[in-house]
């Protein structure tokens, strides 16, 4: 992982509804109308706009993402994500999951925005476990932003101490790894 990489991804604790960035990423169902967790709690902040801009999308695939307004936001743009359902790990979970951030990370970057939040994507009522979906997002993004140098930061927000932590750990955990597979 390169420094210049790690120094535009950032974990905070914190409720992503009140992220002042370009855009902020719903870790929506495939029908983006709103639901429980992160999914209900932008949709109610962003206001009944949201919703009826939503129903024009018709829905997301796992995997894809598709870019709304983000009306009484602070971010001017909510990318709505569908994350997969946790089976065990073998049912390509972690490629869907990859697919997430990288589309999120590439509408930015056509549409020219600077700044972006995720959530944790799957790891509520979806069930994926919260340290292997923390190294999947992680180093996905870590990856991606090399391909991206006009996105500045992305933002991990965590709704948990306990989740911001373990985003922390894998942080750490993946910048020593790569700090030993590269000559001094």
């Amino acid at each position: 992982m390169k420094p210049e990489v790690l120094n535009r991804m950032n974990i905070v604790r914190g409720d992503i509804t009140k992220e002042q960035v370009d855009a902020i990423v719903n870790a929506a169902n495939p029908t983006l109308l709103g639901g429980g967790g992160v999914d209900g709690a932008i949709h109610r902040a962003a206001g009944p706009e949201l919703r009826e801009e939503c129903r024009t999308l018709g829905g997301c695939e796992p995997g894809e993402a598709k870019i709304t307004r983000g009306y009484r936001l602070p971010s001017r743009f909510v990318i709505h994500t569908v994350g997969p359902i946790w089976r065990g790990g073998t049912h390509g979970e972690p490629e869907l999951l990859a697919s997430c951030y990288r589309n999120c990370l590439r509408i930015a970057a056509e549409r020219g925005l600077r700044t972006l939040a995720f959530p944790s994507i799957s790891t509520g009522a979806y069930g994926y476990p919260i340290r292997a979906a923390a190294r999947v997002a992680l180093s996905t993004v870590a990856a991606e932003l090399e391909k991206y140098p006009n996105i500045e930061e992305v933002r991990f927000v965590c709704f948990s101490g306990s989740d911001e932590q373990v985003y922390r750990e894998t942080l750490r955990e993946l910048a020593a790894a790569s700090e030993g597979s590269h000559p001094a």
